[in-house]
């Protein structure tokens, strides 16, 4: 069996300001506790196109809305998900910033999107690597499953947030109808293990200042993969983002976002750059030169080697035995055997070896709090 993909490539075409996405950070996690029922609504209200968020599975199977592997951070529990039950011990806890909430469940938020004035949100769910997906994967399926028309309302709506290769099949297998796109801060990575398997890319927004960027950029435009960033709160770099004409930006901030681009719409010389940062700008960081990115790609690697359920080098996917499936129900469809000369050719492997050597001394939160236990491997982006 072999997987051929039969469509053909359509180019996207640069954004309009009003047809680029908010996507409500963790819902509106600037001024609400994140991750919760509270923040998602608001950020709905708010007038995002979509919500992220961070799935985790407990001890019992139930699969949590949360970011860290632990508890510990924002909520009055302690200690790792994975390793807890959701009955009798992680359903009592709560948050530790104001208003107080309980962690929701994964079936408690496509509820809240099956609603029907939430029927036009897309939902971008973050698949923690720390689970395993053989896990994960089938209990999400199985809560999506529940719906009679989730083929059409639903999963059109769902996008599977990848950062490690290894949840590539699982993805094709049990929730085969989902979108599929890579998060991560490393186009090298993108390349090798995640190009021909993901519709879209939801990249760390300063890998796109240099010109690489723009060149991955338009190159993604040109093949009919869609962009996304993250996590912009900062004014000028929504005017930036918004410039760019990509599908849509992840924010904290999910108020402000929608207002700058209702401004932009009415008069788009709201889009330019304030004062002296027309020309300060994209010098105003360290995360936007080039010369840090060979360091991002590098802390993704030691996160995915080292934080992964199965940790190890990174090899490309291999789907020869798993044929594109259009249902849950149907993962074993015969196809013909194409020719080997006709396939594209596999990638090699990214080695720690050629990778300049190098610390991160601030790096992005996000993969941060992915490490977990491994101390000073990130530090926190500023805001």
């Amino acid at each position: 069996m072999s997987i051929i993909q039969t469509n053909p490539i359509k180019p996207i075409l640069k954004r309009e300001t009003k047809d680029i996405e908010c996507w409500g950070h963790r819902g509106a996690s600037a001024h609400l506790p994140e991750n919760t029922l509270a923040s998602f609504q608001a950020a709905i209200q708010e007038g995002c196109d979509g919500i992220e968020s961070d799935v985790h599975a407990t001890s019992d199977g139930v699969v949590l809305m949360f970011h860290d592997p632990t508890l510990d951070r924002t909520t009055t529990g302690k200690g790792l998900i994975k390793t807890q039950p959701w009955k009798g011990v992680i359903e009592h806890v709560r948050t530790t910033k104001e208003p107080v909430q309980p962690i929701p469940l994964f079936e408690e938020l496509i509820a809240l999107l099956m609603k029907p004035e939430n029927r036009h949100v897309t939902l971008n769910i973050d698949c923690k690597m720390q689970n395993d997906p053989e896990r994960l994967f089938p209990e999400m399926s199985r809560i999506i499953s529940q719906y009679p028309d989730a083929g059409t309302s639903l999963c059109p709506r769902i996008i599977l947030g990848l950062w490690h290769p290894l949840f590539i099949p699982p993805a094709y297998k049990y929730l085969p109808q989902c979108r599929r796109y890579h998060i991560g801060f490393s186009i090298p990575i993108v390349k090798s293990y995640f190009w021909d398997h993901c519709e879209g890319f939801s990249m760390y927004f300063p890998l796109l200042m240099s010109n690489d960027g723009q060149a991955f950029l338009e190159e993604c435009r040109k093949n009919g993969k869609e962009i996304t960033v993250w996590t912009v709160n900062d004014q000028n770099e929504m005017r930036m983002a918004i410039s760019w004409g990509i599908k849509a930006v992840l924010t904290d901030k999910v108020a402000a976002f929608v207002q700058l681009k209702n401004d932009i719409i009415d008069d788009p010389n709201n889009l330019s750059l304030p004062g002296l940062s027309k020309l300060t700008f994209p010098w105003s960081s360290w995360r936007y030169y080039s010369l840090a990115h060979p360091y991002f790609l590098r802390t993704q690697l030691d996160v995915m080697r080292t934080m992964c359920y199965q940790p190890g080098e990174l090899q490309p996917v291999n789907l020869t035995e798993l044929s594109m499936v259009s249902s849950a129900n149907q993962v074993e469809a015969e196809t013909e055997t194409q020719d080997q000369s006709e396939l594209a050719p596999v990638p090699e492997p990214i080695h720690m070896d050629n990778i300049n050597d190098g610390k991160v001394l601030t790096g992005v939160e996000d993969l941060q709090l992915e490490a977990g236990a491994v101390n000073g491997i990130l530090g926190k982006v500023a805001a």
